[in-house]
């Protein structure tokens, strides 16, 4: 298998399909032959790495150093570096999958990001971990996941009960101030102290939790064909409002689960 080939995981009639050669995305996900997440070469689910989300006009602090990032989503840069780069396959064994890659320019560090993938017949985990082995610096890192609106002509649910909305400005980026959860449509970020749990229905067909640790999750449902539910380390923007330093000794590690049952 060559490095950039497309890697296969399978458990049951489950099947999941990785694409390290184009972000190391999820570009299926198929339970008892149904797809899970939206097709085409910028869908599926991809992990949002370095940063997630919005940067405020591609520009942070890492102490007194300002650096400046592409604006790939102008006037703000967007969801980091991983999903436009070739990611390495440094391991996979049929329900197992470890990739990796080295941060580069436009990144103005050094340091690893690992991705990996545990399937079962009812679950997917995935992990990052961002390393450095010289200079720290700040980092978030997460997955924007499309998930099919309708499988098998059903409709999707989605249920969550956040504990606070960050209120979005004009500029798409959180304000800085907690308000109530209003209703969507959502390009928003919100915050689940004990952790991220959100539960889609499709009725008839499937039900999914995505949960983490992590207490932050943008939900996007603006389009017709996917919703998406974003488990992150941090809200957008979050290098300049919430930095959490990448050091030697301290990555930066998150997780999420996704459970699925058949209805």
């Amino acid at each position: 298998m060559s490095m950039s080939e497309n890697v296969r995981l399978a458990a049951g009639d489950v099947e999941l399909t990785i694409t390290p050669a184009n972000g190391c995305r999820l570009a299926g996900l198929r339970v008892a032959g149904a797809e899970l997440l939206r097709q085409g070469e910028r869908y599926g689910c991809f992990p949002m790495v370095p940063w997630c989300g919005r940067t405020d006009r591609g520009v942070f602090l890492n102490g007194a150093t300002r650096h400046r990032l592409p604006l790939n989503a102008p006037p703000h840069a967007i969801h980091g570096t991983g999903r436009d780069t070739a990611w390495r396959t440094a391991r996979a064994d049929g329900t197992e999958a470890v990739f990796t890659y080295d941060l580069a320019d436009p990144w103005p560090y050094t340091g690893r990001v690992t991705q990996t993938v545990e399937l079962t017949d009812s679950s997917l985990t995935l992990r990052l971990g961002v390393e450095t082995y010289d200079d720290s610096f700040p980092a978030q890192a997460g997955w924007h996941p499309w998930f099919n609106r309708t499988v098998h002509g059903s409709e999707v649910a989605l249920d969550f009960a956040p504990a606070w909305q960050e209120e979005r400005g004009d500029d798409h980026l959180p304000t800085g101030r907690r308000v109530d959860p209003r209703p969507g449509p959502w390009d928003d970020c919100f915050g689940m102290p004990d952790g991220v749990s959100a539960t889609l229905t499709w009725p008839g067909v499937l039900e999914l939790e995505v949960a983490s640790r992590s207490p932050w999750v943008v939900v996007y449902d603006e389009q017709e064909a996917a919703v998406c539910v974003e488990p992150q380390s941090g809200p957008p923007n979050g290098l300049n409002t919430h930095p959490r330093l990448v050091t030697p000794i301290d990555p930066l590690e998150v997780a999420t689960t996704w459970t699925w049952r058949r209805l």
